[in-house]
């Protein structure tokens, strides 16, 4: 094994190459990291925003593969702190470390093959799929917007060099996508005429040769549980924001039926199977147990539901055996793809069936599919303890790690508590800012509590006289949609062109985070996406709005199925589960204030539970150390002399080009960057607007979209895929436009 290099010496070149300043806390957090390595020790790290955390575990990271001969894998949950990686901090620590190393250390971004093109379907290697790629001449009756966008996709095909999703700007609707891409279980793998020339086989395979793997939580979640071998041998795990983990994983393991399902399924292998009659029988006996079923989480199975799940579960078996292929039909990629539709609805019904202890079993009622009976484990702790933390060091970090004061309630959660648990550390580094000195945490006490009707008068009326005293410049992160939605409508009516108001599902986040950092009289108001990952320093973001504690919903299944079970064995539920969400919800959304040492500003909490109930403490304690008041007129004279004396706002970078293994292709010594292959559809300029519908606005372009589509007879289903937005915002606007779609019922 080659010495390694003082860690000092690295973290020094690494903290100079990005133009950052050393901090204790980030000193401190790299040597634990190296400790936790050297030591086979697991490590948990909470280090508060401005620690340079990213580095703090990269240096290290790097400095183990090289004397190791591993790469390490950093797992992420959001796509932008995967951006953040692979195009500025690696780039950059590569070119430090390099001198010191011997050579420029190396790195890949490594994704799930839905997020890549695949060259066998784009050139018609999946003939039987009922969605195989419409030509280019082929695009009626979807020449207002499928065919232009499969135009776009081919030709983007030809240009890119990764394949990557990403790298399309602007993007397409998943129906197009859907057209150019496929599952892990639709892929033919060896099979494949074009594996050789495979962007997803080119990219993992180069990734094998790399020092540093950046993927995703769900990806690596899979990789670890289904031992696919996705990614290369590594004894070295660093999974940031581990805060998402369990919730990463546990969508990663839930599965869900409906009957369209089974029915596409069945279709899908008609084409292939004699035998699939029975299955389609089987999909109507389904929807007619789910039928008269409550919302809501099953304590047991009816026994229609059983028999109809017996019933998907054998038929499905017998279809299996007759699409197994024959020797000359080993790339039949229309065979493959409905091979992966049958085993999908055969595994699942059969894992409902099963009843399994851990298994949570609940229907869902939603507008657009109609029932859906979804399965997943009340815990993942033990599969996390098994799968995640065995034979490799893993370190989990966060700038929310400690909930109430103490890592044990994160700790319990991914298996690290109870007998057996492996040995680990948790530091907590701190933060290099001055919280009490930079920002107000302000309750409006004044406000009634929170009800289920969405906002109140007075909590409006709280949010414009905030916002007006911010000059813009807030970020409002709303507990649902619909509140988000509604504030953003209301806030435009009060103020007009004064204070432009962007809300999420307008456009694609990354797009409407980058006009709010760089328009300071702009504000943002969204959901979950917005209360994690949003990284806005400066003026732009003096203001955050938090409309309520973020508790789960009291008939979400799977917090009041782990709540019970706490509860039976003698804990305090609530506490456990919905207290411990709701806290980490908020440190994440209150951190989105102070990104750095000059920031300044407030974050208003219009609950007034967060001081007057009896787990206020226990949420108090989960934030940063902000000067605390219920003053609202000191609050209002703060945010208007922050309006006064703000600076311009920061410049906003582009998102780079990226190569094939996902590094960028910017030259990260002088800042430029290379441009990039945009196939013709500009995003839509405010002027181009034509209306507004349940808070959307709506472009000519989309307008146009719209009557095309009631002229070629589409449905309201396939416009929610196509336009990525609910279904009362499509219909809102199509009653303003008085369209009529092919069913021939106006949306009243």
């Amino acid at each position: 094994m080659a010495p390694r290099p003082p860690l000092d010496d690295l973290l020094h070149a690494a903290v100079g190459a990005v133009g950052g300043v050393e901090r204790p806390g980030q000193a401190q957090m790299a040597e634990a990291v190296a400790y936790a390595i050297d030591a086979d020790e697991h490590l948990l790290v909470q280090a508060g925003t401005g620690t340079g955390k990213s580095l703090a575990y990269l240096v290290p990271a790097v400095a183990h593969a090289f004397a190791g001969g591993h790469p390490s894998v950093v797992a992420t949950a959001t796509l932008a702190l995967q951006a953040q990686i692979v195009d500025r901090d690696m780039p950059r620590v590569a070119d430090a470390l390099a001198p010191l190393l011997g050579r420029r250390p190396t790195y890949a971004l490594v994704k799930g093959r839905r997020n890549y093109v695949c060259l066998n379907k784009l050139q018609g290697g999946f003939p039987d799929d009922e969605e195989a790629l419409l030509s280019v001449g082929q695009v009626d009756p979807f020449a207002g917007w499928l065919g232009k966008q499969v135009v776009r996709l081919r030709q983007w095909a030809d240009e890119t060099e990764s394949g990557d999703r990403d790298e399309l700007v602007p993007g397409v609707s998943e129906r197009a996508w859907r057209q150019v891409s496929v599952s892990a279980q639709e892929c033919l793998g060896g099979r494949c005429p074009l594996v050789t020339e495979c962007f997803v086989e080119r990219a993992r395979e180069a990734a094998r040769e790399v020092d540093v793997i950046v993927t995703n939580h769900s990806f690596m979640a899979i990789d670890s549980f289904e031992g696919r071998q996705m990614l290369p041998h590594h004894d070295v795990l660093v999974i940031d924001e581990a805060h998402e983990l369990v919730d990463r994983v546990t969508a990663t393991i839930t599965d869900e039926l409906t009957s369209s399902m089974v029915t596409t399924a069945a279709k899908k292998a008609g084409r292939l199977s004699e035998k699939t009659t029975p299955l389609e029988e089987a999909a109507e006996l389904f929807a007619a147990a789910l039928d008269p079923l409550d919302e809501g989480r099953l304590l047991g199975l009816p026994d229609s539901l059983v028999l109809a799940l017996s019933r998907i579960r054998d038929t499905a078996r017998v279809v299996q055996s007759d699409l197994k292929p024959a020797p000359l039909e080993d790339g039949d990629g229309g065979r493959q793809v409905a091979r992966a539709a049958i085993d999908d609805v055969h595994e699942t019904a059969e894992r409902i069936l099963e009843e399994r202890e851990l298994d949570v079993v609940w229907l869902a009622q939603e507008q657009r599919r109609g029932p859906v009976l979804r399965v997943a484990p009340r815990s993942v702790a033990m599969l996390v303890r098994d799968k995640i933390f065995a034979d490799r060091t893993v370190v989990l970090t966060s700038a929310t790690l400690e909930l109430g004061g103490s890592f044990d309630a994160v700790a319990g959660n991914v298996g690290l508590r109870g007998e057996g648990a492996p040995a680990w550390q948790g530091l907590d580094v701190g933060s290099p800012f001055d919280y009490p000195r930079q920002a107000i945490a302000y309750v409006a006490a004044h406000l009634p509590p929170p009800g289920r009707d969405g906002a109140s008068e007075e909590s409006l009326d709280e949010i414009e006289a905030l916002v007006r005293a911010a000059g813009g410049r807030t970020l409002g992160l709303f507990s649902s949609m619909r509140a988000a939605q509604r504030a953003a409508e209301e806030m435009r009516d009060r103020f007009g062109d004064d204070i432009p108001v962007l809300c999420q599902g307008e456009d694609q986040i990354s797009t409407l985070v980058r006009r709010f950092a760089r328009e300071a009289r702009t504000c943002l108001f969204g959901t979950l996406t917005l209360w994690q990952g949003v990284d806005v320093p400066g003026s732009s973001c003096q203001l955050v709005i938090i409309d309520r504690i973020p508790f789960p919903r009291p008939d979400d299944p799977l917090a009041s199925a782990r709540s019970q079970a706490i509860a039976r064995m003698g804990g305090n539920g609530f506490m456990a589960v919905s207290a411990t969400h709701a806290a980490l919800r908020l440190a994440q959304g209150a951190g989105r204030l102070v990104r750095r040492s000059d920031d300044r500003g407030v974050v208003a909490f219009l609950d007034s539970r967060m001081i007057t109930a009896r787990y206020a403490g226990f949420l108090q304690r989960s934030l940063p150390p902000f000067w605390p008041t219920t003053d609202k007129a000191m609050v209002l004279a703060a945010l208007r002399r922050l309006d006064e004396i703000a600076a311009e706002p920061l410049p906003v970078p582009e998102p780079a080009l990226r190569t094939l293994t996902g590094a960028a292709t910017s030259d990260p010594t002088d800042g430029t960057e290379h441009p990039r292959p945009v196939a013709s559809a500009p995003p839509v300029a405010e002027s181009a607007r034509s209306g507004v519908s349940a808070g959307h606005p709506w472009s000519r372009e989309q307008d146009e979209e719209l009557r095309d589509a009631a002229e070629s007879g589409m449905r309201i289903d396939e416009l929610v895929d196509h336009f990525e937005l609910p279904e009362e915002v499509i219909s809102a606007r199509l009653t303003q436009l008085d369209l009529t779609l092919a069913s021939g019922a106006r949306f009243e």
